[in-house]
């Protein structure tokens, strides 16, 4: 059968974007192919044809797969083929689910599988965010029920303009980097960084966003009016009006009188034995009996607990909406680190750590875009105790790969440039207790460990989790969300930011989608609840510490004539390892940043030391300077003096004393220590000496 394409295309912005399908990949439930300069990806949404048996949640899962051919590369490493993807990769995986999982009807429980493909990657920009709109596209035309489409729009502030889809120049200069994505009506997912921008820029800038995304739904619509499948039918909402009126019987008031304490395990153990109650009364031999009983009773439980909430304004644990949880800091708890803070919120509790450290510590970054070696970085490790579970250790999820990228976006634009602080900074949060918003305690945890390091960071940084609920036209907004408002609410916003702006937000709807009336209220409520965990901060420590910490080590940045470094390299590396035997400090040459000479050491006379000798080795000799040189070599015309390291001159036998010399040996031997000024340099660069002190 032959080949039939259809094809979308529309200008946006100042690039065309074509979508295809019909020629790659028909078997997938969905197959289309995105084209925007010379960006090629392949997105294809395949389901199971069954429901998965006992699926508590939407067994969604979205790869984002970047091939190296892409850019005209073959992959490091022995087996030269795509393994394990990139840190970036992961995170891309989940930018894109996170909008498109909303977007499942709700009782449909087959597995989905959402692969997006670089096949082809432009260096002039990040196709990352068009991964989102490709994602919905394939979703829209496949047998998959999808409440789409959706689209995402990469925004960024340049010389006060914001632009769409900015070219990676534009995006180095940016003061704002955010990804909006949404529906035709609403936002469900924001993502950005940023150096100290107002409430009002973000919003001006998710506006923007907006418009670039309708324009890129209406490309989708037209592809999907040319080409799309019958969809696969959605299992009907569970119900049975006699058992749902015998749990509310059982359940009672018990939920609203007993959602006061606050306590995590409280909470969860008077849950778990409600639910007892509740099966051990209605569930019957009949074999479909316990599933419709477990079902309706979480949704008579969330129906409850968000209303307790909705029409009180009371939260679980008795705070007001606006309430912070109380907040506990403890500063430089561990002896031999560089810098750490422990941070406490209510039952939520991170160990921020700081190690410094050399260039040779820089995390080298392999992908499809060149990019230079990163000299900070933040991990995020969520280990099970802290939410009292047993389960997976040593093994890196995706969720602590997202949390930590936000963390450490957030605090980014306040740390020192190179030329100020020639570190590399590698910040480290374990979360020791988990009940909401750990990523949010990361950031404070981490902020308050620079200062204790020493690090001199332009301005601390604090972090909040806000929440909704929404009920038709009400809804209320939850200043620092605990687990329990997380899972039952409709809202997990995230934002970070200094007493002048915000450094990060990310934003994820499990509803259709949000206004801005309720998105802008948000903001303001989060600005006020992050200042005041600001101010809690600073009551501890108000700014980074003036000494560097004692057992940081001492780095010092020297830049040389790139045609010297060789010089300092030496032979074989010979020199610099010298440098480094004598001096017992580490020297690291740049690859990124010609002519850069970093020197770490242990104290201030090793860095001295080797300061010295590389400063003697780039020297240039003039006429009159004066050494005490080292006899190295002697022939029959004179002695060779080693002035520096590498550097020698001559010392011709009629210098050697006022009357004839007839052999050198006479009066020198290799190894002697001679007071010695430089007289002549000639055009060659052969330096001739004389004796400073004439011998008897």
């Amino acid at each position: 059968m032959l080949n039939t394409t259809h094809l979308s295309q529309r200008k946006i912005g100042d690039k065309d974007i074509i979508l295809k399908t019909g020629t790659l990949a028909k078997q997938a439930g969905g197959s289309v192919l995105l084209q925007c300069g010379d960006a090629v990806l392949l997105a294809t949404a395949t389901a199971a044809k069954q429901p998965k048996p006992d699926a508590s949640f939407f067994p969604l899962t979205v790869e984002y797969a970047e091939k190296m051919y892409a850019s005209g590369k073959i992959p490091g490493g022995f087996f030269k083929r795509e393994a394990r993807p990139r840190t970036q990769a992961t995170l891309t995986s989940r930018l894109i689910d996170r909008p498109i999982r909303p977007c499942f009807p709700e009782y449909y429980f087959n597995d989905v599988q959402v692969i997006v493909t670089v096949l082809s990657y432009d260096q002039r920009f990040s196709p990352d965010f068009l991964g989102i709109t490709a994602a919905s596209a394939a979703l829209t035309i496949s047998d998959i029920p999808f409440n789409g489409p959706v689209a995402g729009a990469l925004i960024a502030l340049v010389d006060g303009q914001y632009v769409f889809n900015p070219s990676n120049e534009q995006l180095d200069r940016s003061q704002l980097d955010i990804v909006v994505a949404g529906t035709r009506d609403a936002i469900l997912m924001v993502e950005a960084g940023a150096s100290e921008v107002s409430e009002a820029q973000v919003i001006e800038a998710i506006r923007f966003g907006h418009e670039y995304i309708k324009d890129l739904i209406v490309l989708q619509e037209n592809l999907a009016t040319q080409f799309s499948k019958s969809k696969q039918s959605v299992p009907a909402k569970v119900t049975d009006p006699l058992i749902e009126a015998e749990i509310k019987l059982i359940i009672g008031d018990r939920i609203a009188e007993n959602m006061k304490s606050g306590k995590k395990n409280e909470i969860e153990d008077f849950l778990t034995q409600l639910e007892d109650d509740v099966l051990s009364k209605l569930v019957t031999t009949d074999p479909d009996n316990k599933a419709v009983v477990k079902t309706l009773f979480e949704e008579i439980k969330q129906e409850q607990i968000r209303n307790t909430i909705i029409k009180s304004k009371v939260r679980p644990d008795g705070r007001a909406t606006t309430d912070i949880r109380p907040i506990e800091i403890e500063i430089g708890l561990l002896p031999s680190a560089h810098g750490s803070a422990l941070f406490t919120r209510g039952e939520t509790q991170s160990l921020g750590v700081v190690t410094l450290g050399t260039s040779d510590d820089e995390q080298i970054e392999d992908g499809l875009r060149r990019m230079p070696n990163s000299s900070y970085f933040f991990h995020y490790n969520f280990p099970p105790y802290s939410v009292g579970e047993v389960g997976n250790f040593n093994r890196t999820s995706r969720r602590e790969l997202g949390h930590g990228a936000l963390a450490e976006r957030a605090l980014k634009s306040v740390l020192p440039g190179r030329e100020k602080f020639p570190y590399t900074i590698r910040i480290v949060s374990e979360i020791l207790e988990s009940n909401g918003s750990s990523s949010m305690a990361s950031v404070c945890s981490g902020t308050l460990s620079l200062m204790d390091c020493g690090v001199p960071i332009k301005a601390p940084v604090s972090g909040i989790a806000m929440g909704l609920l929404l009920d038709d036209n009400d809804f209320t907004i939850l200043s620092d969300i605990q687990g329990l408002e997380d899972h039952y609410g409709d809202m997990d916003f995230k934002v970070a930011g200094t007493s002048n702006g915000i450094t990060a937000l990310q934003l994820d709807i499990k509803v259709a989608g949000l206004s801005f009336e309720i998105l802008t209220k948000a903001l303001e409520q989060a600005k006020q609840g992050r200042l005041h965990i600001l101010e809690q901060m600073t009551k501890v420590l108000h700014q980074p510490r003036v000494v560097l910490s004692k057992n940081a080590p001492q780095i010092l940045t020297i830049n040389v004539d790139p045609e010297k470094i060789g010089t300092i390299i030496g032979p074989g590396g010979k020199m610099i390892r010298k440098i480094e035997e004598v001096s017992q400090a580490t020297v690291s040459i740049s690859d990124d940043r010609p002519g850069e000479v970093v020197i770490a050491a242990q104290n201030a006379d090793d860095l001295e030391k080797a300061r010295k000798m590389i400063h003697d080795l780039v020297r240039t000799l003039e006429v009159g300077d004066e050494f005490e040189g080292k006899v190295v070599r002697i022939t029959n015309f004179g002695a060779f003096v080693e002035l520096l390291p590498g550097k020698d001159g001559l010392l011709h036998i009629s210098k050697l004393s006022k009357s004839r010399v007839n052999k050198v040996e006479d009066i020198l031997n290799v190894g002697d220590i001679l007071n010695v000024k430089v007289s002549e340099i000639d055009p060659q660069k052969r330096v001739n000496l004389t004796l400073i002190t004439q011998f008897e």
